[in-house]
């Protein structure tokens, strides 16, 4: 049988089970707030929190019972050679063990954002409009996915590329543990295929980086308006349902360190801005994370160029067909199920990479 710990707090793979019982005290004070539904995304946020953690607590309270329950059981069946009871407390063992594995993945998100909602950025790296195309594929590998989830997801920007495919798009996930099921696609993601651009039809390899970062309350960050500069401009591409021809779309320029974000998928210019700010608030407050992390190089700096050396991930169509995660040394040989978003695995082996190190 699994070791079952309910109360550590190593992330090495158990349950903060009192933690999660002193945070509901104050979920559940939120919860009871008469203003609460004011903001009803924040609403939404709290009550699926709160459901969520006291589901937790209470399977792991019926599941340390069961086991309490099958160990003593277990013992007087050795005692007693009793072949009968000692084969049911086995099928009651196997039964544990399923729904304890289901359990065991909570254990895997112990990040201080994974709850976050996560801004996913994709932007087109080396190899011209074979790049493009790629960061276009990423992005549909990235939406079917969360098309087949509980995942809400909101595209936020899409720059069209210029003769195919995409230079960039920016879209918002929410649901439970949103930025803590992405962070793993962080990194540079490359591609080597048979190019459709080339007309002799010669093997290429392309790159398209993949940013992540948790989504922060615009309040939490104090961002000087004289700091800003803000650019209005005409909506381009597969935006959204509401992207018009009107100067709608906002873009705004952090001018103090560089960072730009931009919006187009809201139905008017005010919409827009408010949601860029939302944006530039969570990319600051992660930018300050970092430098209080000190650990610039090693997440952002391989942000720098999606470029060869710098990747974290290979798709591989030709010669051979396979996708291999560099840091978990996953392969996948069903690569056309992998870019139709088939990616559960990735993320779940990501996870369990992330435990491992960080208990180490």
């Amino acid at each position: 049988m699994k070791n079952f710990d309910p109360v550590s707090t190593t992330p090495g793979g158990s349950f903060d089970v009192a933690g999660k019982e002193a945070e509901l005290v104050e979920l559940r004070e939120l919860a009871s707030a008469p203003d609460l539904w004011n903001d009803q995304d924040r609403a939404r946020e709290v009550t699926q929190k709160l459901a969520r953690y006291e589901g937790i607590i209470e399977r792991v309270a019926v599941l340390t019972g069961r086991i309490d329950d099958a160990t003593v059981l277990l013992e007087l069946a050795t005692e007693e050679a009793d072949t009968a009871t000692a084969n049911e407390v086995a099928g009651e063992v196997s039964t544990l063990d399923g729904e304890l594995s289901l359990l065991e993945r909570e254990s895997l998100f112990f990040g201080e954002y994974d709850d976050r909602p996560a801004i996913l950025s994709v932007h087109a790296g080396a190899g011209g409009v074979d790049a493009q195309d790629w960061a276009e594929m990423l992005l549909r590998m990235y939406v079917r996915y969360l098309e087949r989830t509980p995942f809400k997801i909101e595209i936020d920007e899409i720059q069209p590329g210029d003769e195919a495919g995409i230079k960039s798009a920016t879209l918002t996930i929410k649901g439970d543990h949103a930025y803590g099921s992405f962070e793993g696609e962080r990194g540079v993601h490359r591609l080597v295929r048979i190019s459709p651009f080339d007309s002799a039809a010669r093997r290429h390899t392309s790159f398209a980086g993949v940013d992540v970062i948790p989504e922060v309350d615009a309040t939490d960050v104090e961002i000087n308006q004289e700091d800003l500069r803000i650019d209005t401009y005409r909506s381009q591409g597969a935006g959204g349902q509401h992207v018009n021809t009107s100067d709608s779309a906002v873009r705004i320029t952090h001018l103090p360190t560089g960072v730009v974000v931009a919006c187009q998928n809201e139905r008017s210019q005010l919409q827009n801005k408010n949601r860029a700010m939302q944006l530039l608030a969570a990319r600051l407050a992660e930018r300050a994370r970092q430098d209080r992390l000190d650990e610039i190089d090693s997440i952002r700096g391989e942000q720098t160029e999606a470029a060869w050396g710098r990747q974290i991930r290979s798709y591989v169509m030709q010669p051979y067909q396979m996708v291999k995660d560099l840091r978990t040394d996953l392969e996948v040989g069903n690569i056309n199920g992998v870019l139709d978003g088939d990616i559960d695995q990735f993320i779940d082996s990501y996870l369990h990479w992330r435990r491992a190190n960080i208990a180490e």
